[in-house]
């Protein structure tokens, strides 16, 4: 495994996707297959050249309430993460844990969770082999995120939605670094709330809503290169105070000065509603 703390930074110019219409109707993504005849997106790309700066050797500057995400050392039990109930039962509680003493949660509700790593040969990618999503995006809408804790937890929704309420988003690598296809992070002090799309993410059961982003020269992007499975990225969805951070925009990127031969990218990230008042 690489030792993080000998690394030296190093920005990376690469091409981020970004948010481009196709037709005229209001955007939308399908979770799972489109009714006939019915295109699973309307959602295109418009890429563009950015430079994602290193945030290695100085991860103190950055927290949750200032950028929209911060940069964790929390070296996990779970090594494989191969099993849905052992995860549950193994990483979630440190997930939790995480929560609650770095980002000062009182209560944690964890609604679901997804690995991301190269499908086997012969396999469809699914639950536990989706692809990085290489496109500018936020989990949630301001909307879809109230709405999150109203499904979730309806017995307690009105109580807890009068006080402050986050998703966060807990990233992690997954058995080596992650050199191919890492995560970039948007400084939310550079990101004009008017870039955001709203678009609507329709579940068979239900739907919700997450964010794409349209292109800003504006916007300031981080990365910690060769994060290890010992390093966390958390990431801001979702804040209900608004005098903060309250979203971080966020894609997989093409870093071209990865070693060939390193191991492709598997990550796993577990989204959570976190809540300060109990």
């Amino acid at each position: 495994m690489a030792t993080a703390s000998v690394l030296t930074p190093v920005d990376v110019p690469t091409t981020l996707n970004y948010y481009a219409p196709i037709g005229e109707d209001l955007p939308y993504q399908y979770v799972e297959q489109p009714p006939e005849g019915t295109p699973p997106t309307n959602i295109g790309l418009d890429p563009h050249p950015v430079l994602v700066h290193d945030a290695r050797g100085h991860e103190e500057d950055f927290s949750l309430d200032k950028n929209g995400f911060q940069y964790v050392k929390w070296p996990s039990v779970e090594k494989e993460f191969d099993d849905d109930e052992r995860i549950k039962e193994k990483y979630y509680p440190e997930v939790e844990e995480i929560l609650k003493k770095v980002a000062g949660a009182k209560r944690v509700h964890i609604f679901d969770h997804t690995i991301r790593r190269p499908p086997a040969p012969g396999t469809q990618a699914g639950p536990q082999n989706r692809s990085p999503v290489e496109r500018v995006h936020i989990d949630q809408t301001y909307n879809a995120s109230v709405a999150r804790v109203q499904y979730h937890l309806p017995g307690d929704a009105e109580r807890l939605l009068k006080s402050r309420v986050r998703i966060i988003n807990v990233w992690r690598p997954i058995h080596h670094p992650a050199a191919h296809k890492p995560l970039a992070v948007s400084d939310w002090r550079h990101l004009d709330e008017h870039d955001l799309v709203s678009v609507r993410f329709i579940y068979p059961h239900r739907e919700g809503s997450t964010y794409s982003v349209r292109y800003s020269p504006d916007h300031r992007w981080y990365y910690l290169s060769n994060q290890t499975p010992d390093e966390v990225t958390l990431i801001k969805c979702y804040d209900s105070e608004e005098d903060r951070a309250r979203l971080t925009p966020h894609s997989a990127f093409l870093d071209p000065n990865a070693p060939k031969d390193a191991p492709q990218r598997e990550s796993i990230e577990v989204r959570a509603l976190v809540f300060d008042s109990e």
